[in-house]
């Protein structure tokens, strides 16, 4: 476990910035508390393990926030850099060691360190692994890196119901593929009402 990576892709809770479809049903203020409330869950999870984790942050202006210090100071970061999600995740499985490499972004309350461990010990069985969330998406995708891993994201249609389908079909034919629990992303105002009801 201790060769995984955790690769977070976020961005700090500001108003405007961050949850801007939250923010269209429950407002600027509120989603800013909301992107808050899950980034800091996110952050406690991916930091309580043995793997190595990496923050790739946007816009390049946040990389030395520490956020009164849900990113800590000693949090490896790296800019996002430009182009579209697909763009951003290659460079972040071009950049990660061989070995377990875990996306997340920080969008999922109910992220734990038992689920990340999880996904870790079923990618020493299986080619790659999901956390399907509700809406079609994930809250997860993990895949072990090797020398000749092809990148799984290209022509995926990000921020719908098809987008784990299409990472998916861009995996091999052959690749085992593994599914942790469905989780709810919070990406709009029924959704963290939603959450707050199965609670």
């Amino acid at each position: 476990m201790k060769n995984a990576t955790v690769l977070i892709y976020a961005k700090p809770p500001r108003m405007g910035l961050a949850k801007t479809r939250l923010a269209s049903g429950v407002g600027l203020t509120e989603a800013r508390r909301i992107a808050h409330f899950t980034l800091a869950r996110t952050m406690r999870a991916a930091l309580s393990g043995p793997w190595k984790t990496v923050l790739y942050a946007a816009p390049d202006r946040a990389l030395s926030d520490t956020l009164g210090g849900i990113w800590p100071s000693h949090l490896v970061r790296r800019s996002q850099g430009t182009g579209n999600l697909t763009d951003r995740l290659n460079r972040g499985l071009a950049d990660a060691y061989p070995g377990p490499v875990l996306f997340i972004g920080a969008d999922a309350p109910d992220l734990t360190p038992a689920l990340l461990h999880q996904a870790v010990r079923v990618l020493n069985r299986h080619d790659a692994v999901f956390g399907p969330a509700r809406d079609g998406g994930f809250w997860l995708f993990g895949i072990n890196k090797r020398a000749r891993t092809r990148s799984p994201f290209a022509n995926v249609r990000w921020s719908g119901p098809h987008a784990m389908e299409d990472v998916w079909s861009n995996l091999s034919a052959d690749a085992s593929v593994a599914l942790l629990s469905m989780l709810i992303d919070i990406d709009e105002g029924q959704d963290w009402r939603d959450w707050n009801e199965s609670r």
